[in-house]
């Protein structure tokens, strides 16, 4: 590997720089500028990079990792509705204050979430796991129709 190439995918630091620009902006031509690269052919050159497959390759699997990251798996999700149903979590509440002399002030605490927001999430979690449905197992056997009636002459 060249000492200027940066990583395992063989870009330059300035193709690694430009990519991570175009991840931050969506915009070639900014990515291009903002890695260094000339004003004057930032532009072309930047639509032109976008079709390099290391450089391609590299911003889509930093895309899934972001998008990976950003979004909550359900694994995520069942475990906070379960933090949230017994009780763990806590929300911001504004409550006022009276000073006295007509005079208030406002002042955030934590509390825990409301017993209806417990119950909430205990009904997802519920829903998931199929308990609230009111399906029943039934079994019918259908009548078997035979044409065994005579034919008249």
């Amino acid at each position: 590997m060249c000492p200027e190439r940066s990583d395992i995918y063989g870009l330059t630091i300035k193709q690694k720089k430009f990519a991570d620009e175009y991840i931050i902006s969506g915009n070639a031509t900014e990515a291009r500028i903002k890695a260094g690269y000339s004003k004057k052919t930032a532009r072309s050159v930047g639509s032109e990079n976008l079709t390099k497959p290391d450089i391609k390759t590299y911003i889509e699997e930093r895309m899934a990792e972001i998008e990976s990251q950003k979004i909550a798996d359900q694994k995520e999700v069942m475990e906070y509705l379960t933090s949230v149903m017994r009780g763990k979590e806590t929300q911001e509440q504004l409550i006022t204050i009276g000073l006295g002399e007509g005079m208030t002030r406002a002042e955030t605490f934590d509390v825990e979430v409301s017993a209806k927001e417990r119950i909430r999430a205990a009904e997802l979690i519920g829903k998931r796991y199929g308990m609230w449905t009111d399906k029943q197992d039934v079994n019918i056997e259908l009548p078997v129709f035979i044409d065994d009636v005579p034919e008249e002459d």
